[in-house]
C-alpha cells in the first residue's frame, strides 16, 4: 500500500492536475472554430477554417510588411499628455498608463522605415491594442511625423488603419487632427512622394473621414468594416434595411471607394509592387521635366 500510496497516487494526481497554458487555444471570432495559437500565429492570424482576418498588433504588422522583419522605428513627437483634465469613471492619464503598460506603446500610432521587396518605404501602423486605435493630438502628430520622415528620405508612406475613430477623452482637440493630418497629407502630395492606405478592419470615425480616405491607392484586408457610423446607426437614421455587406471591403470597392481587397499574406508583394511602379513612374515624371 506504501507504493500506492506513495507513488502511483501522486503521479496519477499530477497527470489530472497539470497546468494547461491559458494562451494554448483560440476560439476565430467568425466561425468558433478551434485552432493552436501557434499555428495562428504562423498563418499571420488568419482562419485557416473560413480566412477570417484577425486583428492584429501593431509589431506584427511591422514584422509582416517589412523584408526581413527588419525596421527602424523612430520616437513620437511629445505631446501634452491630458489637454481637458478629463475624468469619467476613470482619470484618462490612468487610461493612458493602463494602455501603455499592456501594449508596450506609447500611443496608437507606431512609425517606421525600412525595404518593402527592395523598396524603399516609410509605414506608420495604428495600434488597436492601445486604446482601440483612437486618434487624439498625439497620434495627430506621430502621422505627421510620418509624413515628414516620408519627405525627408523621399520615400513612399504607407498606412494601416484600424481604429474607432476620435478619442472622446480630448474633446475638440482629437477632431482638430482631422485637418492636421490631412496637411500631412497635403506634404506628400506637394512632394510628389506614392501615398498608399491599407484599410484592416475597422477603420471608423474621424480616422475614415479624414487621412484613410486620402490615399493615392486604397487596399483593404477582406471583409474590414470602413465607415464613418456604423451601419446599426445609419439602418436607425434612414429607417431602411441596408444592402448586404454594407460598409464592408468586397462593398466598398464594388462602388469605388477601395482599389484593391487584398489577404493579408499576400500586402508584402502586392505593396512592393504597387511602390515599384509609383516609383518608377515618378522618376520617369522628373527625367522628362
Amino acid at each position: 500500500m506504501s507504493w500506492m500510496t506513495d507513488y502511483v497516487r501522486p503521479k496519477l494526481r499530477g497527470l489530472l492536475q497539470r497546468d494547461v497554458p491559458d494562451n494554448l487555444w483560440t476560439n476565430c471570432e467568425s466561425c468558433g472554430q478551434m485552432m493552436l495559437t501557434k499555428e495562428l500565429e504562423r498563418s499571420e492570424k488568419v482562419c485557416p477554417h473560413c480566412g477570417h482576418h484577425m486583428r492584429a498588433t501593431a509589431k506584427e504588422r511591422l514584422g509582416w510588411t517589412f523584408d526581413g522583419g527588419e525596421y527602424t522605428t523612430i520616437e513620437l513627437p511629445k505631446m501634452p499628455v491630458d489637454p481637458l483634465g478629463f475624468k469619467d469613471s476613470k482619470r484618462y492619464t490612468d487610461r493612458l498608463k493602463d494602455a501603455r503598460n499592456k501594449s508596450h506603446l506609447d500611443e496608437a500610432l507606431v512609425v517606421a522605415h525600412g525595404l518593402i521587396k527592395g523598396q524603399k518605404a516609410v509605414v506608420a501602423v495604428m495600434a488597436p491594442e492601445f486604446l482601440l486605435g483612437t486618434m487624439g493630438a498625439a497620434l495627430g502628430e506621430a502621422f505627421v511625423a510620418a509624413c515628414r520622415l516620408a519627405v525627408l528620405q523621399k520615400a513612399p508612406l504607407v498606412v494601416y488603419t484600424a481604429s474607432g475613430g476620435a478619442r472622446m477623452q480630448e474633446g475638440v482637440v482629437s477632431l482638430m487632427q482631422m485637418p492636421r493630418t490631412t496637411i500631412g497629407v497635403q506634404m506628400l502630395q506637394e512632394a510628389g512622394l506614392p501615398y498608399v492606405v491599407v484599410f484592416t478592419n475597422p477603420t471608423t470615425g474621424g480616422v475614415s473621414a479624414s487621412f484613410a480616405m486620402l490615399g493615392d491607392v486604397h487596399i483593404a484586408e477582406p471583409n474590414a468594416l470602413i465607415a464613418f457610423a456604423g451601419p446599426r446607426v445609419i439602418q436607425d437614421t434612414v429607417r431602411e434595411k441596408l444592402p448586404e455587406g454594407f460598409q464592408r471591403s468586397e462593398y466598398l470597392r464594388e462602388h469605388g471607394m477601395v482599389d484593391i481587397v487584398a489577404k493579408r499574406s499576400e500586402l508584402p508583394e502586392l505593396l512592393g509592387r504597387i511602390l515599384g511602379i509609383m516609383t518608377r513612374q515618378k522618376t520617369v515624371s522628373d527625367s522628362a521635366i
